[in-house]
């Protein structure tokens, strides 16, 4: 008797999102559809929306693409978040290379390839099976949770749908605690420095959504805890800030641009900034961190600013995917 054909099983690898180009409208579209997120913004949609149309869409993507123009990937052109992304998904190909019957590919929550787009595309490679990685170390509602909406939303337009499985968040993962000081402190032997101070700087939320139960900030602190017994330092080197606020509500705190000042002020001359909640190294890490928290902390006296990228696809970050992947395809390959 012939062996049936092995099915097929699909790898999505998903990020937050990146504009098409830093011009006007490619960064309006971007914006549009990231701000129009109910899971980013939940205020009401008849306050929000007059405003996000009449006044933030007006001013902000201007603004935004010149940040943007000053970190692209003008070889590729592309932003650096899709560059690191499509790398991370073809050493994951290749690491899974002994299953000849696993497809591993890559989306974006706003922007392009969609969700959607690659999910079909699986699919039509005949994956019965998909197994999708929302890549954020840590849970949040407006992250992990807005991208399984999209990808549920893609599987309810299908008649037979496949088999899935979602990756969990990995805050607290030996494998994802070891990149992260392995990687730090790589950068500071390779510099040849040692700062008073570092900071893990994670991308904020409004403090309403962790009021109303948003796991995120507890997972961060968690994250920066077990960071510090691994490396053996103390709650005064290592610390944790929170940046990318945005509207007038407060946001989760300390911020890091007020910190980095504050730092300076009070005579701190030499510090170090990673964000171990970013998977890739993107605007809110190469521009709002090695750019303008650097100038924050200078022009308020501070000397030495170093940015700690962040895992990309190093052999330590690539050790995480692998390994978060490797456990969710077990009895599936």
């Amino acid at each position: 008797m012939k062996a049936s054909p092995k099915r097929k099983t699909g790898v999505l690898l998903v990020n937050l999102g990146t504009p098409d180009g830093t011009d006007y409208w490619p960064m309006r579209r971007y914006l549009n559809e990231f701000l129009s997120d109910r899971r980013v913004i939940e205020w009401p949609r008849a306050i929000w929306q007059p405003i996000l149309q009449g006044i933030v869409l007006s001013t902000r993507p201007k603004k935004s693409g010149a940040a943007y123009a000053s970190i692209w990937n003008t070889e590729r052109n592309e932003s650096p978040l899709r560059t690191f992304t499509r790398e991370q998904a073809e050493k994951l190909a290749v690491s899974l290379g002994e299953y000849d019957h696993v497809v591993v590919d890559w989306a974006m929550r706003y922007g392009n390839p969609s969700i959607e787009a690659v999910t079909k595309k699986l699919l039509a490679q005949g994956c019965e099976r998909v197994v999708m990685f929302p890549l954020y170390p840590q849970y949040s509602a407006t992250t992990t949770a807005t991208v399984n909406d999209k990808f549920f939303e893609a599987l309810m337009k299908l008649r037979h749908q496949p088999a899935i499985r979602i990756v969990p968040d990995y805050h607290n993962e030996p494998v994802y605690i070891d990149a992260l000081a392995t990687s730090i402190k790589r950068h500071l032997d390779k510099t040849g420095m040692d700062p008073e101070v570092v900071i893990a700087s994670y991308h904020g939320i409004p403090q309403s959504y962790d009021r109303k139960g948003d796991p995120y900030q507890k997972q961060c602190l968690e994250t920066t805890r077990l960071l510090r017994e691994r490396l053996g330092w103390d709650e005064k080197k290592l610390i944790s800030c929170f940046q990318s606020r945005f509207g007038p509500e407060e946001w989760l705190q300390p911020y890091t641009d007020k910190t980095v000042e504050k730092l300076a002020k009070e005579g701190v001359k030499s510090i170090a900034v990673f964000n171990p909640g970013f998977v890739a190294d993107c605007l809110e890490t190469l521009e709002e961190i090695a750019v303008e928290a650097a100038h924050i902390f200078k022009s308020a006296g501070g000397e030495h600013f170093t940015h700690i990228p962040c895992l990309n696809a190093s052999d330590e970050g690539m050790a995480v995917i692998e390994t978060m992947v490797r456990r969710e395809l077990q009895g599936w390959v």
